[in-house]
C-alpha cells in the first residue's frame, strides 16, 4: 500500500462513518465515540511504529490496519445498539465483510491485504492464534497494544463521566454497574492469566479485565506509555477499595514497571 492509496481509504473511511450520523442522540454519542477512538489508535499506532523505527511503507500498512480495525463497529451499533459482540455480531467478521463489499483492499498488494485483513481479525481474540506468518503476527500484536492504549483513555474518561454526571450518561453502559465483583479475576491479576471476556458479570468485573490487559502487550514502548499516563492506576481507582484489589493492582503496577526495565 502507497500513500496516495492510503489516503484515498482515509477518505472513504470518513465519508462511511459520517454517513451513520443520525437524529438519535444516543447513537450519535456512540458513533462518535467510536470515530474518535479510530482516530487515536491511528496516533497510537504511529507512536509505535516510530519506536521501532518502521520504514514508511510498513508505518502505512500499519496505520492502513488502524483506520479499518473497528470500520465493523458502525453498522454493528446502527444494526443492534449495542457494542457487544456477545450481545449482537462478531465486530471483526462483520468489519472484514465491509472491507470486502467495498472492494477497500482489491489493488493492493496481495501480501499487504492479508496482513491488513489477518490484523484486522485477530485484534480483538482473547489470544493471537499459534503459528501463523511472522508479519501478520509483528501487525497483529501492533493493532492489539495501540487499540488498547486507547481504550484505557476512553474507559478512564467514560468512568469520570458516570461518576460525576451518571444522569446525562448518553453512552452504552454494558454489564450492570454493581458493587460485587469476581475473585477469579482478581487472581488471574496476581497469576498472570488471562480471562474470559465471557466471564464478566459486572462492571467491576469489567474493570478488573482492563487492567489485566498488560499481559497481553508487547512493546516496549506500550509499557512506557502505560506507566508515564498512569493508566492502570487510574482504572483501579474506580474500583471498591479492598485488600485483595489493591494487591492485585500492585502486582500488575510491578509487571509494567519490570516490563519498561527489561525489554527497553
Amino acid at each position: 500500500m502507497n500513500v496516495q492509496k492510503f489516503e484515498k481509504l482515509k477518505e472513504w473511511v470518513n465519508q462511511y462513518i459520517n454517513s451513520f450520523y443520525c437524529d438519535d442522540d444516543f447513537v450519535n454519542a456512540n458513533i462518535e465515540l467510536k470515530q474518535a477512538h479510530t482516530a487515536r489508535v491511528c496516533d497510537e499506532m504511529l507512536y509505535l511504529t516510530n519506536s521501532l523505527s518502521f520504514e514508511p511503507h510498513q508505518e502505512i500498512l500499519a496505520q492502513a490496519i488502524a483506520l479499518l480495525h473497528d470500520i465493523g463497529r458502525f453498522e454493528q451499533f446502527r444494526k443492534y445498539r449495542t457494542y457487544s459482540d456477545c450481545r449482537s455480531v462478531n465486530h471483526n467478521e462483520l468489519g472484514l465483510e465491509i472491507i470486502t463489499e467495498n472492494n477497500l483492499l482489491e489493488d493492493i498488494n496481495p501480501d499487504d491485504k492479508n496482513i491488513i485483513e489477518k490484523a484486522i481479525e485477530y485484534h480483538s481474540l482473547k489470544e493471537i492464534p499459534e503459528n501463523i506468518d511472522s508479519q501478520v503476527e509483528l501487525y497483529s500484536k501492533l493493532i492489539r497494544d495501540a487499540d488498547k492504549l486507547d481504550i484505557y483513555y476512553v474507559v478512564i474518561e467514560y468512568y469520570k463521566q458516570y461518576t460525576d454526571e451518571p444522569d446525562s450518561f448518553r453512552l452504552e453502559l454494558e454489564l450492570p454497574d454493581i458493587p460485587e465483583y469476581s475473585s477469579e479475576l482478581v487472581n488471574s491479576l496476581i497469576t498472570g492469566e488471562r480471562f474470559d471476556y465471557k466471564k464478566l458479570k459486572s462492571w467491576n468485573d469489567m474493570k478488573l479485565l482492563q487492567i489485566g490487559w498488560v499481559y497481553d502487550m508487547n512493546f516496549a514502548a506500550t509499557f512506557t506509555r502505560l506507566k508515564e499516563r498512569k493508566y492502570i492506576q487510574a482504572v483501579a481507582d474506580f474500583l471498591p477499595d479492598t485488600e485483595d484489589i489493591r494487591n492485585a493492582t500492585q502486582t500488575v503496577l510491578k509487571f509494567v514497571d519490570d516490563q519498561v526495565d527489561s525489554l527497553s
